[in-house]
């Protein structure tokens, strides 16, 4: 227990904000192609009798290392031509989906109804709305606090002929917030989100259903058309079918027009046909088995107040411990004349009535005498 205490002024204590960012990468082989998905035991991918979504693991979840990476749903609005639609499974679900998801992330209007996904956010602006969508809800543990806006990357295989054998890949869309770090929208509740661009595709000839990869880049700057919306601290990403999907069912965004591969701009490109009898948990499974990468870096937000204290050449030259006397001697004196001396370990932070809140070890002991001074910096981290 310290036996002297010195008050902090106010020049003594600052407070700093810190932003750490760690690089995320999940590729295509860790959603869908690693482990097995016909057997519980083995699946990374967990399943619920609700039907509503699917979970999606690093590990076969069911042991004790693995780690939640997302989970997947579609959802349509009541205004989609899909809904009220006949032979529509699951359609009281995905409709019930896309309204809680676009309750949470979307403002309701003026008075207090839900709004649809809008393409390129401006709400009021009458813009085209995404009325057919994949919802992607990143976990906690690899969003953090945070996605880093401009860092998402999303590359999806759009080839019509869908496998899991990897043919689907032969033909990919890229979707990126190329203009989040500057661009980014704050009018929703769940916080500031960006637009998702389909930006890049990959291709090998001029068809769409054949080809090796060659890289080659699609569409400019400027032109990249806007297919969903990511809202960087709630850790959601929620994409438009018509990235992968339209009803001519030449993969979406990425059409075939006179023997040319190109990126459409067309507002009109609209959904997915494909949900047509199908159940929510398998246009989970479709949607996943397309992923072929994602990246993304997270942002933890490191707050700090740094405390200076400061050991004036006359404050303590003396120490607390008991054994630092000896027949009420200081021990380290050999006679009267030799000045006391000090070595500091620790620095103990109290509260206004003296009670010890915090310690702060030293890594190794510094010698104090009447004739230095010493500061030290002491920060806590929350």
């Amino acid at each position: 227990m310290a036996g002297t205490y010195k008050t902090f002024l106010n020049n003594d204590i600052t407070s700093t904000r810190t932003l750490l960012h760690e690089a995320i990468p999940v590729t295509g082989s860790i959603v869908s192609g690693t482990y097995a998905e016909d057997s519980t035991s083995t699946s990374h991918v967990k399943t619920f009798s609700h039907g509503m979504f699917e979970s999606v693991y690093d590990y076969p979840y069911l042991s004790s290392s693995a780690n939640h990476i997302f989970d997947v749903t579609v959802g349509y609005a009541t205004g989609s031509a899909l809904s009220g639609a006949s032979g529509r499974t699951d359609q009281e679900k995905t409709i019930n989906l896309y309204k809680q998801m676009a309750l949470m992330l979307m403002p309701t209007d003026i008075s207090g109804n839900i709004q649809d996904f809008d393409e390129d956010g401006n709400v009021a602006g009458g813009g085209k709305k995404l009325e057919e969508v994949f919802f992607v809800n990143f976990s906690r543990l690899l969003v953090k606090d945070e996605i880093k806006k401009g860092s998402f990357q999303l590359e999806l295989g759009v080839l019509p002929a869908y496998d899991q054998a990897g043919a689907v890949f032969n033909k990919r869309i890229k979707l990126t917030d190329a203009s989040g770090s500057t661009g980014f929208k704050v009018n929703s509740p769940a916080g500031e989100y960006g637009i998702l661009y389909a930006q890049t595709s990959y291709d090998g000839d001029s068809t769409l259903d054949s080809g090796s990869l060659t890289g080659e880049t699609i569409g400019t700057p400027g032109t990249y058309p806007p297919v969903g919306l990511i809202y960087y601290q709630a850790g959601i990403v929620v994409i438009s079918g018509s990235a992968v999907f339209n009803d001519t069912a030449n993969g979406g965004r990425l059409t075939n027009t006179n023997g040319t591969v190109a990126l459409s701009t067309t507002s009109g490109v609209t959904g997915f046909d494909t949900i047509t009898g199908s159940s929510i948990q398998n246009m989970s499974s479709y949607i996943r088995n397309r992923i072929y990468n994602i990246q993304f870096n997270n942002t933890t937000e490191l707050n700090s107040t740094i405390y200076f204290c400061r050991a004036n050449h006359n404050e303590f030259n003396y120490s607390s411990n008991r054994t630092y006397l000896s027949g009420s001697k200081i021990r380290v004196k050999d006679n009267s004349f030799d000045q006391p001396v000090s070595y500091v370990t620790s620095v103990g932070l109290y509260s206004a009535d003296n009670e010890l809140l915090a310690v702060a070890k030293l890594s190794e002991p510094v010698k104090k005498t009447p004739d230095t001074e010493l500061t030290f910096r002491v920060r806590l981290d929350y």
